[in-house]
Formats: structure tokens, C-alpha cells, sequence
């Protein structure tokens, strides 16, 4: 089955929600007397939520990201009805990235193509990041369910043309090693 690009953005949209955090508050006003520290024994203070929020969220089956170790096998490729066509190698155990080959065509735009040697590892947990031996580009890889994303980020020169601006992160089914 072939993920649209509306369903893949949707399902992007899911699985960033799980990783969403409240901005900074901005600091306070100085003033002359030091303000007291807030109690710290009940954790995180997270903000409400809005009525409409809890409304839209109410009855869905949202999962957090799981704290564990990351393992993911998949040697795959994938098309679209658009012509965007990809291949992916990927070899992840214990959040050890130990293989990485990804190219991914985008039609009329360009290529682009993603090899473990040009990255180095930078962090396990929750999210398996990758960072350019080069450059800016950062690969990460999250588990949300039984899928996998392999998300990419200021990517321009592992990329040809203008191949980036269309550049979608690969969905991968961990039970069966397919991806979209």
C-alpha cells in the first residue's frame, strides 16, 4: 500500500504531537529581592489545554514515544502516483544505528542520498539522531507504534536540485520491514 502525500503528512502530524513541548516562559521582571524557587518534588508544570484541544484529542488512540531502545530492519523501496520513488537500507539495534542507505527521486526536482558513513551518532534515546560529518543535515529516527519514521532535516547538500523542499520523511512498517 502507498502512503498520499496527504496521509503522510497526517501521519507526521501524529507522531510530531507525541513530541510536542510548551514554549519557554518568558523570564520575570527583575526586581530587588530574588524570587522564591517553585517547589520541585511535582515535577514538569505542563500548561491546560484548551477546551477545543481535548475535544479534537478525546477518543483517539495517541501513544506517547516509547523510552526504549530503538530496533528497526528494513531493506524496502517505495512509488507514489506522483512518480516520488525512494529505496531504504536500514539496520537499527539497540538504538545503534549500523546501517543507513537512503535515496529518495523526487520527479522534475532532483535526488537525494543518504549514506551512514557521511553521519555520526549523536543520540540514542528517545530519538536515534544522525548528524552530517559536513554540513547541517541531521537524520532522525523515532518509533511510534509499529512504524518507524526516518525524518530529515537541513539536508540541502545531500541533495541535487531543489529535491529537499519536497523531501518527505520514510514511513517504515517494523513488522513487516516495508516502507512508504
Amino acid at each position: 500500500m502507498t502512503a498520499t502525500p496527504g496521509l503522510r503528512l497526517a501521519l507526521l502530524l501524529a507522531a510530531l504531537a507525541g513530541c510536542a513541548t510548551a514554549p519557554e516562559p518568558p523570564p520575570p521582571p527583575a526586581t530587588s529581592a530574588p524570587a522564591a524557587e517553585p517547589p520541585t518534588s511535582q515535577g514538569p508544570v505542563r500548561p491546560a489545554l484548551r477546551q477545543d484541544t481535548l475535544k479534537h484529542l478525546a477518543n483517539r488512540n495517541l501513544k506517547p514515544i516509547p523510552t526504549r531502545p530503538l530496533n528497526a530492519k528494513a531493506s524496502c523501496s517505495f512509488k507514489d502516483e506522483t512518480g516520488y520513488r525512494g529505496q531504504l537500507q536500514l539496520d537499527v539495534k539497540a538504538a545503534k544505528v549500523e546501517k543507513l542507505l537512503a535515496r529518495v527521486e523526487v520527479p522534475k526536482q532532483g535526488n537525494c542520498s543518504f549514506r551512514l558513513a557521511d553521519f555520526r551518532q549523536t543520540e540514542t534515546l528517545p530519538i536515534v539522531v544522525l548528524a552530517a560529518r559536513k554540513g547541517a543535515c541531521k537524520v532522525s529516527l523515532w518509533e511510534q507504534g509499529d512504524q518507524v519514521t526516518v525524518a530529515f532535516r537541513d539536508c540541502r547538500a545531500e541533495c541535487g536540485g531543489n529535491a529537499v523542499d519536497y523531501l518527505w520523511p520514510i514511513l517504515v512498517d517494523n513488522r513487516k520491514g516495508s516502507c512508504s
